[in-house]
């Protein structure tokens, strides 16, 4: 890791920029939300007004949360109503929630109207386009109306590891819905990222040293929560992502997994297991018996029942066995053969030996077969999936080297020659800042220079702060953090070069000479200018 003053730059990962940049990472907050989010540890407020050049692109990360938390209020009103909760509390008391619980996730009730919320929001100063845009309400395609998303739902909101507010989640509470849609998330807003977050883990990573139990819906989480095992978190109705992968990463380093016990939950499992174990987390997986998934388990057996359920959970070696297996009928010859082939296909997928080794002694053991003969099998799918994994490597090396496969540059290929060309030039320009102000004063580099477009947008940051003292933190106001990572690289890259005045103009010489190419190879190309600076070294 290499970092100066406030910058850092990852020499594993790649990943590089300013605390800003680290908080936008850290948090998977995009630039507004890392100043809000630094902002309020240090107890500073952010003029969130027409002025401000941050947020008069659209709607902000606060607006929204504000918003959401109006709407919070509305919802819990709603709940507790004499008249108009009474539906949602009839629900809430089937499902045996306690009124302490409720309050400590902040249910409510969207009531059975089309603007009610709307009306609401308005009156407390909220625009029409901050409602669409925060996934509270819609456009009708026949009148061009506002009206409500949710109508007639148990109200579930959606809180981040900060304590916000940033979005709803909606239960039907009529059969006609259920049928349709049974649950309603809010879409994507500046405020959340439904791949990037989990229902409960506000509570949970503050019980997380041991495990985190990862299940499929909120009234799970809920009811795990009030029966003690605060630990519960749930995906937001979608499969669980690489993104929640490493979220959880951050908190614990073992994960139960408590899905239902249907096909759909078992599917659902499998791939959990696949991509918890990429993201280097110790995975369990707990065996729902005799109940649908953890509320019905609870209700019907009790706290204790299911701890016993947690201690007993199985390794993920024995659950992909026991899985595999249950999908053949063992006392036919050729579904043996086929349930062999499979645990075999996984078997090869295995990183460490010792598992692997562990994994083929129990399947063998399962199917009643010579462990030695499962072996031999896995050793020659693992031997074909490493020709396949070489040619893809070398593919792979072939596209990046190119730059075909840059999805930050993706300009690269087009020229590469220039393309390197520029990342010197940047690099120095960057590692250097005096650079920016010999360039750009004597007018012998422009933005047309460049061919790339990465390479013309970053250059033109640079421009814009020739005149004075540059800093990395402007990059993050114009640039992806992704973007802003590879600029660090570059930087870093000239960390133990030589950056001198005449290499820098050399090789902005050598750029403008291949900014008109066609990247054919014609007049001097990097090779070229490389060994050119190489002889005036050795002359000076």
């Amino acid at each position: 890791m290499f970092s100066q003053s406030s910058n850092f730059y990852c020499f594993g990962c790649g990943a590089g920029g300013d605390v800003i940049t680290f908080i936008m990472k850290a948090e998977n907050l995009d630039y507004p939300g890392a100043l809000e989010f630094l902002a309020k540890r240090a107890g500073i407020v952010i003029p969130d007004g027409e002025d401000d050049k941050f947020w008069n692109k659209g709607v902000s990360r606060t607006r929204v949360i504000e918003m959401n938390t109006c709407a919070a209020r509305f919802f819990r009103d709603m709940l507790f109503d004499e008249k108009t909760g009474a539906p949602a509390r009839a629900y809430i008391a089937k499902r045996q929630l306690s009124l302490p619980i409720v309050k400590r996730f902040g249910l409510g009730y969207a009531p059975d109207s089309f603007n009610a919320l709307r009306d609401h929001l308005r009156k407390n100063g909220f625009t029409d386009e901050e409602m669409t845009v925060g996934f509270l309400c819609g456009v009708s395609k026949k009148n061009g109306t506002l009206y409500d998303y949710f109508r007639h739902r148990l109200m579930f909101p959606l809180i981040d590891v900060a304590g916000n507010i940033v979005a709803f989640g909606g239960r039907a509470l009529d059969e006609k819905a259920e049928a349709g849609r049974k649950y309603i998330n809010t879409s994507d807003t500046p405020a959340f990222k439904k791949s990037k977050m989990l229902f409960g883990l506000n509570y949970a990573k503050n019980n997380s040293s041991e495990r985190i139990i990862l299940c499929e819906g909120n009234i799970d989480v809920i009811s795990l929560h009030e029966a003690g095992f605060e630990n519960a978190v749930a995906t937001l109705g979608t499969a669980i992502t690489p993104d929640h992968a490493r979220l959880l990463k951050r908190y614990t380093e073992r994960v139960a997994i408590a899905y239902d016990g249907d096909a759909a939950g078992q599917r659902a499992t499998q791939k959990a297991v696949k991509i918890l174990d990429e993201a280097g987390i110790d995975t369990k997986i707990i065996k729902i018996t005799g109940a649908k998934d953890p509320d019905e388990y609870i209700k019907k057996f009790g706290r204790e029942a299911f701890r016993k359920l947690i201690e007993g959970s199985r390794s993920k070696i024995d659950y992909v066995i026991e899985t595999v297996l249950s999908k053949y009928d063992l006392t036919s010859a050729q579904d043996k053969v086929k349930a062999a082939r499979e645990l075999c296909e996984y078997a090869a997928t295995l990183y460490y030996k010792v598992e692997e080794d562990l994994f083929v002694m129990k399947a063998a053991k399962a199917l009643e077969v010579d462990a030695r003969s499962l072996g031999n099998d896995v050793s020659i799918i693992k031997n074909r999936n490493r020709k396949t994994g070489a040619k893809k490597l070398h593919d792979e090396v072939v596209r990046t080297t190119s730059g075909i496969s840059d999805r930050v540059n993706r300009d690269f290929a087009k020229n590469p020659k220039a393309a390197r060309l520029e990342e010197i030039v940047l690099g120095m320009m960057l590692h250097c800042p005096e650079f920016i102000g010999k360039a750009v004063g004597t007018g012998k580099l422009t933005a047309s220079d460049f061919v790339t477009d990465y390479g013309q947008r970053l250059f033109e940051v640079l421009e814009e702060g020739a005149e004075g003292e540059f800093d990395l933190s402007v990059l993050n106001e114009k640039m992806t953090p992704d973007e802003v990572s590879r600029a660090m690289k570059l930087s870093v890259s000239r960390m133990n070069l030589q950056n001198t005045d005449t290499i820098f103009f050399e090789t902005v010489e050598a750029l403008k000479r291949e900014t008109g190419k066609t990247g054919s190879g014609e007049e001097d190309g990097f090779d070229d200018i490389t060994a050119r600076i190489m002889k005036k070294r050795e002359e000076e």
